[in-house]
C-alpha cells in the first residue's frame, strides 16, 4: 500500500497530519535539517511525536539531510544515537557520513537517501541499494515513466514528491543562497535566492529581454494523477515551514485521493491554502515555459473576483465566489498587489454584511481600477472548518476482551490489540450480589467510555459469575488496560551495534601539485592541449544528472552517483564537486567505491579542509587523494529548466549568450545541449595568490566557463607558473604528522 508522507515543522502541524490521515510523518530536529527555519522538535519533543505517532500505527522520519563538517561530526553521531533510542523510523539523509553511521549501528532504523543526493536513475538506486539504503527519494526532475521502471528493475522502495514548493535547481546542487545570501541551502538555511526578481539579458547584444521571477518555480500539485502513483512506495508532501491547516488541507485531499473517494470540490479546495499556482511538475512532463510563475513568487491564493466600480459606498467587486468578513484578500492593481484583511464588507446599501457570493462593497484608501483582479489568499471560515479536523483519531484500533472471574476471587481481563495480548487482574475482589449483578450488557456500556483513548471495543466473551462491579472499578479496569497496551504496542526492538575499530586504510601518496583544466568549451580544451596540461576535463565529464553512461577509456570526471555505480568496475575516476563532500567520511567512501581523486566542495572554508585532511589522516595513518576547485565563476545551480524558453528565447543560445541580472551583479547562463542550464556566480573564484598556502591537496582545478581564447590561455599560463614557481621554492612542503601545524592559520 502506498504510504502518505505528511511534513510537520512543529507537533501542532504533527497532530494535523496525523489527524486527516497521513501514514508517516518527516519532522526535522534543530540541527542538521534542511528547513532550519522551521520551528523543528527538540529531543523531549521528539519523544512525544513519536508515542503519540506509533501509538497511531504512524511512522516517524527524521531529516538529517544537511552536508556536515568534521567538527560536527560527533554531535551529528549522538543526536543520530539519540534519536535511535527514540526508536526513529528512518532518517532522510544527504550526507555519506550520516548515512555511514546509520547503515553500521542501527540496524532497526532505516536510511533513507534525500534527494538531495541527487539519484535520478536506475544506477544510483542500484548503488545505495547495494550499499544498504532502505529507501531513496528520488530528483522532482525524474519522469513517471523513468520512476516506473527504476522501481521495476531496482526492486527498491521509492518515494516521490507529489504536491508543495519545488526547487528550480536540481536538489543538493544549489549554491545560490550560500554564494549570493551567505546562508547555504545545503546547510537548511536557503534564503530564497530563486525567489527573487531577476533582470534577464542578451549580453551579446545587450538587450532586456524582461524583468521577472523567472526562476520561481509553481507548487507541484498532482492530484489529478494520484491513481497513477500508486505504483510508489511512498507519496510525499512538502511544507515544513507551513502553518497545521495547510498541512491538515492537503494531507485530507490527498488521503481521500488515494482511498479513491475525492470530489471536484476537494481538488479546488487545495486553492484555499497557500499556493504559487500549479503545475503537473516534470514527473508528467510540464513545459518548461510554463513551470514557473513569473509574476509572483509567494502566495497567490485564488480568483474570487473583479473590481467593475467605484461608488459612494466604496469599490464594488463583481464576484465568482465567496467572499466573509475575516477573510484576506489581494487585489491586483499596476503589476502591485494590495493585501488586506476584510474587517468590513458592505452591501449595495452600504449595510455591514458578513458574507457575499454575488457583489460586494469594500472600502480601502489605495486607489484602485476597473478590472483589477481580487484574489482571496485565506479563507477565515475554510480555516476554521479544517482546524475542527485535529486533534481527532483518523481510526480507532479494535479491542477484543476476554473477562472472567467469581466471587471471592480477583477478575481477570485478557486483551487483544493488532496481535498484541496483555493480561491484568484487578486489584480488588469480587464480591456476590446481593441484588442485580453486573450484567454483560452494563460492563460493556462503562467499559467502552473509550473516547478519550485511540481504542474501540469491538469483541467481549464475559464469563463472570453473579457479581457486582462498581462502575469505578471497571473504569478504573479501563484505563489500566488502555495504558498497558499502550505500553506494550510502543515497546520495540532495540539494538545499538558498536563499531569494532577495524576498517580498511585507505592512502595516497602526497605528490607536488598538477593542475587540471575544467573546459566548457571545445576552444578551451584545444587551449589546455596546447599548453600541455596533464589534466583536462571536457570530454570525459560524467556529470550529475546524466542520461545515458557510455563506454570511455579515459579517466572520467564523475559529478553523480550514478555515474559511480555505472563506472565502478573502471580503473578508477575522479569524483566532481557536486557530490558535496565537506567531511573526511565522504571522502573515505568514495575512495572506497573506486574513486582515485575526490573534488572538494565549493561549500569548504580553508579551515575546513585542513580539518577534514587532518582527521582522514589520523583515522587511515595517511592522506586522502584530492582535488580542489581554485579558479572559475562557481556554478550557483543546475536546473532541468530553462529560463530562455519562458520569453521565446529558445534556440537562441547558440548564437547569443545571456544572463541574469540584480542589484548585486550579473550572473551567467550556461545552456547545454540537452537543454538544461547552469547558472553562474557573477564573481570569479581566484585563489592562484593563495596557493602556496594550501597543504596536502594534489590537484589544483582551474574551472573555465565563458572565458574566450586569450582568456583561458592567460588563465591557464598564470596557474602553470604559480605552480611551477612554488616548487622551485619548495613552497610546496606537504607532509603534516602533527595537529600543530594545522593549528597554524594560513589563510
Amino acid at each position: 500500500m502506498t504510504e502518505l508522507l505528511a511534513p510537520a515543522g512543529s507537533f501542532e502541524a504533527l497532530v494535523a497530519a496525523i489527524s486527516n490521515g497521513a501514514d508517516a510523518i518527516y519532522l526535522g530536529m534543530n540541527r542538521f535539517g534542511a528547513r532550519a527555519y522551521a520551528n523543528n522538535f527538540s529531543l523531549d519533543e521528539l519523544k512525544k511525536a513519536i508515542e503519540y505517532a506509533h501509538l497511531r500505527n504512524v511512522k516517524i522520519y527524521v531529516t538529517m539531510n544537511t552536508i556536515v563538517y568534521d567538527s560536527e561530526l560527533n554531535d551529528a553521531f549522538k543526536q543520530l544515537k539519540d534519536i535511535y533510542d527514540c526508536q526513529v523510523d528512518g532518517v532522510i539523509v544527504q550526507d555519506l557520513a550520516i548515512f555511514n553511521y546509520i547503515v553500521k549501528h542501527c540496524p532497526q532504523m532505516e536510511a533513507h537517501c534525500s534527494t538531495q543526493m541527487g539519484i535520478d536513475d536506475l544506477e544510483g538506486t542500484l548503488l545505495f541499494k547495494n550499499l544498504k539504503a532502505k529507501r531513496v527519494v528520488l530528483s522532482r526532475e525524474v519522469d513517471i515513466e523513468k520512476l516506473k521502471t527504476i522501481k521495476k528493475i531496482a526492486k527498491m522502495p521509492i518515494e516521490i514528491f507529489v504536491h508543495g514548493a519545488l526547487c528550480v535547481s536540481y536538489s543538493g546542487n544549489c549554491l545560490m543562497s550560500g554564494l549570493i545570501g551567505y546562508r547555504s541551502g545545503n546547510r537548511g538555511r536557503c534564503v530564497g535566492s530563486c525567489r527573487k526578481q531577476y533582470e534577464l539579458i542578451n549580453t551579446t547584444t545587450n538587450e532586456k529581454i524582461s524583468t521577472s521571477y523567472i526562476l520561481s518555480m509553481k507548487d507541484l500539485n498532482t492530484i489529478d494523477y494520484i491513481n497513477q502513483l500508486k505504483f510508489a512506495d511512498s507519496i510525499k508532501i512538502e511544507g515544513r515551514m507551513k502553518e497545521p491547516v495547510y498541512v491538515a488541507n492537503v494531507v485530507n485531499t490527498y488521503r481521500k485521493a488515494l482511498d479513491g473517494h475525492i470530489t471536484n470540490q476537494d481538488k479546488l479546495n487545495l486553492n484555499k491554502t497557500f499556493n504559487r499556482t500549479y503545475t503537473k511538475g516534470y514527473i508528467f512532463n510540464e513545459d518548461k515555459k510554463d513551470i514557473v510563475n513569473i509574476d509572483k513568487p509567494n502566495n497567490f491564493g485564488y480568483l474570487v473576483g473583479e473590481i467593475i466600480a467605484k461608488t459612494k459606498q466604496g469599490y464594488e467587486i463583481k464576484l465568482c465566489d465567496f467572499v466573509n468578513q475575516m477573510d484576506m484578500l489581494r487585489i491586483s492593481h499596476n503589476g502591485e498587489d494590495i493585501n488586506f484583511s476584510v474587517s468590513k464588507l458592505y452591501d449595495k446599501n452600504d449595510n455591514l454584511i458578513s458574507s457575499s457570493k454575488t457583489n460586494c462593497f469594500i472600502k480601502i484608501k489605495e486607489a484602485l481600477s476597473i478590472g483589477d483582479k481580487v484574489y482571496k489568499t485565506k479563507d477565515y471560515n475554510f480555516n476554521k472548518e479544517l482546524e475542527k479536523t485535529f486533534p481527532k483519531e483518523y481510526k480507532r484500533f479494535n479491542l477484543n476482551l476476554y473477562v472472567y472471574g467469581h466471587s471471592n476471587e480477583a477478575m481477570t481481563i485478557e486483551c487483544e490489540c493488532e496481535n498484541k495480548k496483555i493480561t491484568i487482574q484487578s486489584d480488588f475482589i469480587l464480591e456476590k450480589a446481593l441484588t442485580t449483578p453486573t450484567s454483560k450488557e452494563q460492563f460493556i456500556k462503562q467499559f467502552n467510555r473509550l473516547s478519550d483513548s485511540i481504542y474501540q471495543l469491538k469483541d467481549i466473551e464475559y464469563f463472570v459469575d453473579d457479581c457486582f462491579i462498581p462502575a469505578t472499578k471497571i473504569n478504573e479496569l479501563r484505563r489500566n488496560i488502555v495504558a498497558k497496551m499502550n505500553e506494550v504496542r510502543l515497546k520495540r526492538p532495540h539494538k545499538f551495534i558498536e563499531d569494532d575499530g577495524n576498517i580498511k586504510k585507505i592512502t595516497f601518496p602526497l605528490t607536488s601539485p598538477k593542475l587540471a583544466v575544467y573546459c566548457t568549451t571545445l576552444e578551451q580544451y584545444n587551449v589546455a592541449k596546447e599548453l600541455g596540461v596533464e589534466i583536462i576535463y571536457y570530454d570525459n565529464i560524467i556529470r550529475r544528472n546524466e542520461a545515458t553512461y557510455p563506454k570511455m577509456d579515459k579517466e572520467l570526471l564523475i559529478g553523480g552517483y550514478g555515474g559511480i555505480y555505472a563506472y565502478k568496475d573502471s580503473n578508477g575516476f575522479v569524483t566532481d564537486y557536486s557530490l558535496n563532500v565537506v567531511n573526511h567520511i565522504a571522502v573515505y567512501t568514495l575512495h572506497s567505491l573506486n574513486a582515485k581523486r575526490v573534488t572538494l566542495s565549493y561549500e569548504l572554508n580553508h579551515k575546513q579542509i585542513k580539518d577534514l585532511i587532518q582527521a582522514y589522516y589520523d583515522e587511515n595513518g595517511g592522506y586522502p587523494n584530492l582535488e580542489m576547485i581554485v579558479y572559475g565563476r562557481a556554478p550557483m545551480m543546475f536546473t532541468h529548466y530553462c529560463p530562455l524558453k519562458v520569453f521565446n528565447q529558445c534556440g537562441k543560445c547558440h548564437k547569443s549568450n545571456y544572463a541574469l541580472k540584480d542589484e548585486y551583479g550579473v550572473f551567467p547562463i550556461l545552456n547545454h545541449k540537452d537543454c538544461t542550464t547552469t547558472i553562474l556566480n557573477g564573481k570569479i573564484l581566484n585563489l592562484i595568490d593563495d596557493l602556496q598556502d594550501i597543504k596536502n591537496i594534489n590537484v589544483f582545478r582551474v574551472q573555465l566557463t565563458t572565458e574566450d581564447k586569450l582568456e583561458s590561455q592567460n588563465i591557464i599560463k598564470m596557474f602553470l607558473d604559480k605552480i611551477k614557481s612554488n616548487r622551485k621554492t619548495n613552497l610546496f612542503d606537504q607532509n603534516i604528522n602533527t595537529r600543530g601545524h594545522f593549528n597554524k592559520e594560513i589563510l
